[in-house]
């Protein structure tokens, strides 16, 4: 139920040692330093250049002790913390360097970056935004603008500080890739795909671009395209993660063109390549699954009334409708889209810290208070997401898993369980790339006993909250969009409302694997399975046993 940290390295390294902070290059940083000590960082940039943090420690510990608060000092000593991951610590000495130096925007750039780590995304959205005012015209900067909005959920600054990146640095790739993802988020689908373009054009081999581009779906790769990621693919020098980048998109290519065995064959060995670089246990995660079923057997006592009633909890595996069904959702006037938002299991988390047992083990000695407090925490926490709208939707993947707690914190929120053929949401699954959290993924059968592990505690729920869930099958949606889009509403206390039919119309960022496909009208030919025949047989048999 984890998410991993929206900060990539290069936050990190992002203003710690560049060619525009050596001191050489900018002599005015070591103002106030006898020379001896003026060589004693230089020396501590040179170590850190290298990510020789030991060294560099030694280097400042001794700059330090005849300059202990000159800025660039602490600014060099914070880095070594941040590298060290004691980002509390960085922070610290970093605000110390700011206060001295207010106009310093590599300060500010390090400032931010040990804030984002340490989980403060809004402060530091707000020192990335210092250092664009203390030094506009670095790319770098307005790069880690667009890295803390895109954090944030605020697309379209964070498409604009790119864009901004770029007017700076036409050769900025990273920021590039970043800026076309902001696009398909965005569904400016055209403007996503030329951006995507322009990075091959730049980098042939981006893998990230590649995928971007092919992942889309929103056109079909041309021969010219296919020959690329063929050649791409067979390089024997890639590395396994650009290799299972590659062969992901190199797949997706090859059914748009028809070319299901050679889709079988590259899905199979790119699957066993991601499968050694995670770490999954199948027998571990269904004991899990199973204690969680059994703490909510029993009585359990839960929030009084009909707490959570602004809320609207889609749960589901993983290519299996859920983001169309949010997409339907959010184009009611009174529903905001919140995606898969990490809220629901973060409390649970902090919960099962406070009281030193892990979830859902305290579950049977939760009182009526305690769910309680919980789902006002919940409420609170998303309450953004309902200051324009009345309701909002919560599609984090782990929230099948978390169906009792919900009942037991919001008794008001509604669930919809987003169900699609288990053959087409398995082999779906097997031939995309995620970039979440979502290990089960990579291997036929583990994927088959997790959909089964999904299926027995569904049907639980089903069975233990009569007429609390409503199975929204897609296939029904496909077939029957208007009946089907009417009782979803009515079961959502919804008004019936046209534009539920045309969500591909709305604008809204839609950040999953599917955010292309819900641009488009409601299609009826998105099944793939029956096209590979019996090279499917045996995850047929695996899902059928």
């Amino acid at each position: 139920m984890s998410t991993p940290s929206p900060f990539l390295p290069n936050w990190q390294a992002a203003a710690a040692i560049t060619p525009a902070t050596l001191p050489g290059a900018s002599p005015d940083r070591l103002e106030g330093l006898s020379p001896r000590v003026q060589r004693l960082v230089i020396r501590a940039l040179r170590w850190l250049d290298r990510q020789e943090v030991d060294f560099a420690d030694r280097a400042l510990a001794e700059a330090s002790a005849s300059a202990p608060e000159h800025p660039e000092i602490l600014r060099l000593r914070a880095v070594t913390l941040h590298l060290r991951q004691r980002h509390a610590e960085a922070v610290e000495l970093l605000r110390r360097a700011s206060a001295l130096r207010p106009d310093d925007s590599a300060i500010w750039n390090n400032l931010g970056s040990a804030l984002g780590e340490s989980g403060d995304l809004e402060g530091a959205h707000d020192a990335f935004r210092r250092a664009t005012s203390s030094k506009p015209e670095t790319a770098v900067s307005w790069f880690n603008v667009a890295r803390a909005s895109d954090a944030l959920l605020k697309s379209e600054e964070a498409e604009a500080a790119c864009a901004r990146a770029l007017e700076l640095d036409p050769a900025h790739i990273t920021a590039r890739v970043l800026r076309a993802n902001l696009l398909k988020t965005l569904g400016r689908l055209d403007d996503a795909s030329a951006e995507f373009r322009a990075v091959i054009a730049r980098k042939p081999d981006s893998a990230e671009a590649w995928a971007g581009l092919v992942g889309m779906k929103s056109e079909r790769a041309t021969e010219e395209d296919l020959e690329r990621l063929a050649q791409l693919y067979r390089r024997p020098d890639l590395m396994d993660g650009q290799r299972a980048i590659i062969g992901f998109a190199y797949t997706l290519a090859l059914e748009a063109h028809e070319r299901f065995e050679d889709a079988f064959r590259v899905t199979n060995e790119v699957n066993a390549v991601r499968r050694r670089m995670v770490n999954w246990n199948a027998a571990n995660a269904r004991r899990v699954f199973e204690s969680i079923d059994a703490a909510f057997a029993g009585p359990v006592a839960s929030a009084p009334g009909d707490l959570g009633r602004e809320v609207i909890f889609i749960v589901s595996l993983p290519r299996a409708g859920s983001t169309l069904v949010e997409q339907i959702l959010a184009a009611h006037p009174d529903v905001a889209g919140a995606g898969e938002i990490d809220v629901l299991p973060a409390i649970l988390r902090e919960e099962s810290a406070r009281r030193g047992v892990a979830f859902p083990a305290w579950v049977a000695d939760a009182t009526s208070e305690d769910w309680s407090r919980l789902g006002h925490d919940y409420l609170s926490r998303t309450a953004h997401w309902r200051r324009r709208k009345p309701r909002s939707t919560d599609k984090n993947l782990g929230n099948w898993q978390l169906v009792g707690a919900i009942r037991a914190m919001l008794p008001g929120a509604r669930i919809v369980e987003s169900r699609r053929d288990a053959l087409e949401t398995c082999w779906s699954c097997l031939k995309h790339q995620f970039s979440g959290d979502v290990p089960y993924v990579y291997d036929a059968d583990e994927l088959a006993s997790y959909w089964h592990d999904y299926d027995r505690l569904m049907r639980a729920w089903h069975a233990r909250y009569p007429g609390a869930i409503l199975r929204q099958d897609h296939e029904a949606l496909v077939a029957e969009p208007e009946a089907t889009v009417r009782r979803l509403l009515d079961f959502c206390g919804l008004a019936f409302d046209a534009r539920c039919l045309r969500s591909h119309e709305i604008e809204r960022d839609v950040r999953t694997a599917s955010a292309a496909q819900v641009r488009a009208p409601i299609a009826s030919d998105t099944a793939r399975a029956e096209q590979y025949g019996a090279l499917l047989d045996p995850l047929r048999a695996a899902l059928a046993g």
